[in-house]
């Protein structure tokens, strides 16, 4: 292996173009390699202004190629599957665009594939290598507002109406693993069982559909162990909304609407005390936490440090996921 890990990239989607592969060439650690697209020529600006080695017509040449370590898949979400296994059949390890997989059944398939092959998977949930989100997980883990009580998260957005009525988007397709709750409530999802430090143990949901079968409205509420509540919310029918809040007996954080993605300006929260009505105002320096996310894996993959967002992680969200589908569907609380 090279002093820099060497990267393919599977496919040439808007998430690759416009945040992964720039962090990847501005990485300590890493470069692209070659990108594989079913359109190598639209591939022709991305590629010249980031100056990738290779461009392939075909996902399964790129795999091939003795040059790639590990695989960035940017696929549409039940692509994910296939494309995961493949990488590692072919002995890449694998950064896999979130959510990880449209079920826990396929994440335990893809996880199983990984250990029979001693390599490494990790979703690209970059908010999770952010300093901001960093610095608050410590401080609900530090005891500074007390134990965790209550997380609010919503991660929405307002689809145009043109899109929706088209009905051929793929975040409006069930058979493309569409839908509101893994587009984005994976996040709220993932956000809440962080900060809470553990597992909820029954969850309820309700959604509206659009008329493709797909949830696009989505609020539910998850259960934890000791006295712990979440309520989650993933819409591609309201304003933006993309924050969270966690409470605890002490205090409070809360986030401005930049939460997940608050790209490379300074990144602020407010730290609240228990009767605080406005607390004080917190600052961090901006940062590429896509950038971070892609060092993080690169330092794993070349055995400098191991991955402190473990696939075990993914799996947990993903039982989640599933669960508040069920309940959304049923009208049912589901147990986990």
């Amino acid at each position: 292996m090279t002093d820099k890990i060497r990267w393919g990239v599977l496919g040439n989607a808007t998430i690759a173009r416009r945040c992964v592969i720039p962090a990847i060439q501005k990485s300590r650690n890493g470069r692209v390699h070659a990108l594989a697209t079913r359109r190598p020529a639209d591939a022709g600006p991305v590629a010249a202004e980031n100056r990738i080695e290779r461009i392939y017509d075909r996902y399964e040449t790129l795999l091939e190629d003795p040059a790639v370590d590990c695989v960035y898949i940017p696929l549409p979400n039940h692509l994910h599957l296939p494309w995961t296994l493949k990488a590692l059949s072919a002995g890449k390890h694998v950064l896999c665009e979130k959510p990880i997989a449209c079920t826990a059944q396929e994440a335990c398939e893809m996880d199983a594939a990984a250990g029979r092959g001693r390599l490494l998977l990790m979703e690209a949930l970059m908010y999770r290598f952010h300093p901001r989100s960093r610095e608050i997980k410590q401080l609900v883990s530090d005891g500074r507002i007390g134990p965790p009580r209550l997380v609010r998260s919503a991660f929405c957005f307002h689809m145009a109406a043109e899109i929706l009525n088209a009905r051929d988007n793929l975040r409006l397709r069930p058979d493309r693993g569409g839908g509101a709750l893994l587009d984005v409530g994976c996040y709220s999802v993932s956000v809440a069982r962080w900060m809470m430090g553990a597992e909820p143990t029954r969850v309820q949901a309700q959604a509206i559909y659009h008329d493709t079968g797909v949830d696009v409205h989505v609020v539910g509420t998850l259960q934890f162990p000791g006295g712990g509540l979440a309520t989650v919310a993933a819409s591609f029918i309201s304003a933006l909304q993309q924050t969270f809040t966690v409470a605890g007996a002490a205090g409070a954080i809360d986030l401005p609407h930049d939460a997940f993605i608050p790209w490379l300006k300074d990144a602020a929260y407010i730290l609240r005390g228990r009767d605080q009505e406005t607390g004080s105002r917190h600052v961090v320096p901006g940062a590429d936490e896509y950038q971070l996310m892609v060092e993080h894996f690169g330092d794993a993959v070349s055995g400098k440090s191991r991955l402190d967002f473990v696939f075990e992680d993914s799996i947990a969200n993903m039982k989640v996921l599933d669960a508040l589908a069920q309940s959304a569907r049923s009208g049912d609380t589901v147990k986990l």
